[in-house]
């Protein structure tokens, strides 16, 4: 396990000197729990009305259970001056704690849903936290005039949160964990890499899905894209993203061995099989919702083109790859259309408050009209050195025998899947070699996966569990499952989670549909 050394913290949680240090990784001296641990009653009784290397404990709640929650203990705690957090200890704990991450610009602390969920129902102590505000998760006005909250959102409330959060798990159960997991999406993924690349010892494993890492490339071409959709003209009807999203499908559904409404091997689908021009109408005017008009093939242009701006190598986007399934509710229309109302969409809602707060610094800037995404280097450097986590140097992570797992889903329309491929093979070329770095990191891809879950992909896997398989019994995942749920909680369809750069190809009988919603009828193939 990790050795662990607690902080006790003032209400400067933020000061630059806020540092977690760590003796070695996995000593290979696996340290049981207490097998006298307490119940979560008794785990509310010890903490309730507590102060705790620098939190105070609100409330320590009995939470009875109702499937599928299991009972635990409900702590809520504060490190002044704003850091909320919420510690959930179970009746049956395992011995281990989990760290889940949290979305957008955070403010709210996630509920015992999700990924959560699932830690719990396995007996993992759970903890989670606001990021050190309270507000909506696309509004960043917290960054304006806090520096405090903006290095506390940026990269210094999960140490400051895991400083206090093991020791009130030590007081509870009366043993420390033996291990400590972090999982996270989007922010949450970002939250998950710039742990791994600024407090190397904090955790055993690290899960990163959907990894908004790239802060200042991400949100620049967020910036574009929104400023073609305004153009006159820009906006799509949801037929003519229908129109599209059919036209990459008819191209290249079927280079994974079956015609099923997905492209699960994306690698395949380049502009020889689809041309977005393909779809101009004739002289370029809109004629209607058969075709793309000029300012609607800049859209398409502006989202799948890398974004580059001035300053720094690291400023870009990979740019998305069509994906057969943009007209998916979660996707363009969610992210990118606003189902006809820009100024609805989530990528210019992120995008109009990061301009606000970050670069032009005031709340009645128009992100529409600011200009070059680019044109004020110091507030890009300083975006980029609170927000981004770009650094390949996972050196000091992989030393201390930590563990990594990347993971995207290949119809996110909020993140490039290509972005994480991009930081993928930065390691590899930081490490030397794919085989270097399979020794601490494993990459997956999810065909026709929306953004962190959704879609007509198999979008559930539990990483968790190849996590701790790997990082309790040195078994490396490989092949994992995945499946795609109904709402009666049925299984729809499974198919093989396959390591980066494989996907699922079909090999079961031909024009079956029933077959093809079976993992047992793929294989992971190189593209």
């Amino acid at each position: 396990m990790k050795q662990y050394i607690t902080l006790v913290l003032t209400p400067a949680v933020a000061s630059a000197s806020l540092l977690l240090a760590g003796c070695g990784g996995s000593d290979g001296a696996a340290i049981a729990p207490d097998t006298r641990q307490n119940t979560a009653q008794q785990a509310c009784d010890a903490l309730k009305s507590k102060t705790i290397s620098g939190a105070t404990i609100g409330a320590a709640t009995l939470v009875a259970a109702a499937a599928p929650t299991p009972g635990y203990c409900r702590i809520t705690a504060k490190i002044d001056p704003s850091l909320n957090f919420e510690l959930r200890l179970p009746d049956s704990w395992n011995g281990k704690l989990y760290y889940g991450g949290g979305g957008g610009y955070n403010g709210a602390i996630p509920d015992a849903s999700g990924f959560n969920l699932s830690a719990l129902q396995q007996g993992y102590a759970t903890v989670n936290s606001d990021s050190g505000h309270q507000g909506s998760p696309v509004d960043a006005s917290f960054a304006l005039n806090d520096p405090n909250a903006a290095q506390l959102f940026g990269s210094l409330s999960i140490p400051t949160v895991m400083s206090s959060a093991l020791d009130m798990v030590k007081a509870a159960y009366g043993a420390a964990p033996k291990h400590a997991y972090f999982e996270g999406c989007s922010n949450g993924g970002r939250e998950a890499l710039m742990t791994a690349q600024r407090y190397p010892n904090l955790f055993d494993g690290i899960i990163a899905r959907a990894p908004a890492y790239n802060w200042v490339g991400f949100m620049g071409a967020f910036n574009r894209t929104a400023v073609a959709l305004a153009a006159p003209g820009g906006q799509f009807t949801n037929a003519k993203l229908a129109l599209l999203a059919r036209s990459v499908r008819d191209a290249c559904d079927g280079k994974d061995g079956i015609v099923d409404g997905m492209v699960s091997n994306p690698a395949a689908c380049t502009a020889a099989d689809f041309n977005p021009a393909s779809l101009r109408c004739a002289g370029g005017a809109d004629s209607g919702d058969s075709c793309l008009s000029d300012a609607q093939l800049a859209v398409v242009a502006s989202w799948t083109t890398p974004a580059v701006f001035s300053g720094s190598p690291t400023y870009r986007n990979a740019g998305w790859q069509l994906s057969g399934n943009e007209d998916d509710p979660g996707a363009w229309p969610t992210w990118v259309t606003g189902n006809g109302n820009v100024q609805g969409a989530l990528q210019f809602l992120f995008q109009d408050t990061t301009v606000k707060n970050y670069l032009a610094r005031s709340p009645s800037a128009n992100s529409l009209t600011y200009g070059a995404f680019d044109q004020n280097q110091n507030a890009l450097y300083a975006l980029e050195a609170l927000n981004s986590a770009t650094s390949t140097d996972l050196r000091p992570f992989k030393n201390s025998g930590g563990k990594l797992i990347l993971w995207h889903g290949t119809n996110d329309a909020a993140l490039s899947y290509k972005s994480t491929t991009e930081y993928y093979q930065g390691l590899q070329t930081r490490f030397g070699s794919a085989a270097a770095v399979s020794e601490f990191a494993q990459f997956y891809l999810a065909p026709a996966v929306d953004h962190c879950a959704g879609g007509p992909g198999a979008d559930t896997s539990d990483l968790l569990t190849a996590l701790d398989n790997w990082v309790d019994k040195n078994t490396a995942p490989a092949t994992l499952a995945a499946s795609k749920f109904a709402v009666d909680g049925k299984v729809e369809l499974s198919r093989p989670l396959c390591p980066y750069p494989q996907y699922p190809r079909y090999t079961g009988p031909a024009n079956d549909a029933q077959a093809g919603k079976l993992a047992a009828n793929y294989t992971c193939t190189q593209p």
